[in-house]
């Protein structure tokens, strides 16, 4: 199975291609502004670099969030032009199962864990989060926006190790660390298309069928600025 797995929902716009489970090529840009400008050049740039047409592609896999609101509109707006006009099979994956399968990836035999806790930084204290199981990967507390301190109260019902990953962990890096001492911290902590591409091969073969739309776990900053007024 041929997959193009792309992520815009972070500063990182990122695309990989995969057959199966394996990596045939990622490529990766460092510029929050330019997603809409660059995600096609992107695309076709990988797809040139694998030899491959999108007709190619058996599966599509597209982060559908948490995070930048306009970033996750731009993936998922792009993904659904190839959709309707080629019928490709697809599958929306959150951001934050990527990240837990980066520490599953490349993370899996040096750290000791039981439970995986994706952290995406909400601004103003407040982080996108979801915790797995470290053994199964399945979630073990549901995907939701929450202050910082909130969750680290939450968390200390787990008394075995929990492995942090993405940007909250590094932003809230002191908070964790003085507050949980169960916490260990992995080093993968950008959204990666290769990471996505893998959730979605996996989830696809299971069975699910994950619609592409967004998933916003709280109003965009406009929205609570217009309710404030």
């Amino acid at each position: 199975m041929k997959i193009l797995s792309l992520d815009t929902s972070s500063n990182i716009c990122t695309v990989s291609i995969l057959e199966d489970t394996i990596l045939l090529k990622e490529n990766i840009l460092y510029d929050s502004k330019n997603h809409s400008q660059k995600i096609m050049p992107i695309i076709a740039l990988t797809l040139s670099e694998t030899n491959l047409e999108l007709k190619d592609i058996d599966l599509i896999v597209c982060s559908k969030g948490p995070g930048s609101f306009t970033g996750i509109r731009i993936g998922i707006a792009t993904i659904m032009s190839f959709i309707d006009s080629l019928k490709i099979n697809s599958i929306g994956i959150s951001s934050l199962e990527s990240l837990m399968y980066n520490v599953i990836l490349n993370e899996s035999q040096k750290l000791n864990y039981k439970y995986i806790c994706s952290l995406i930084d909400a601004k103003n204290d407040n982080v996108y989060f979801e915790l797995f199981s470290g053994l199964n990967s399945k979630s073990i507390i549901p995907a939701d926006c929450k202050n910082i301190n909130d969750l680290v109260q939450i968390l200390k019902d787990y008394s075995d190790e929990i492995c942090f990953v993405g940007d909250g962990s590094i932003n809230y890096n002191n908070i964790l660390k003085s507050s949980l001492s169960n916490a260990i911290f992995s080093q993968h902590n950008n959204i990666s298309s290769f990471s996505l591409g893998i959730a979605g091969f996996n989830a696809y073969n299971s069975g699910r069928r994950d619609n592409i739309l967004p998933l916003y776990l709280r109003k965009s900053q406009a929205e609570r600025l217009k309710k404030n007024q």
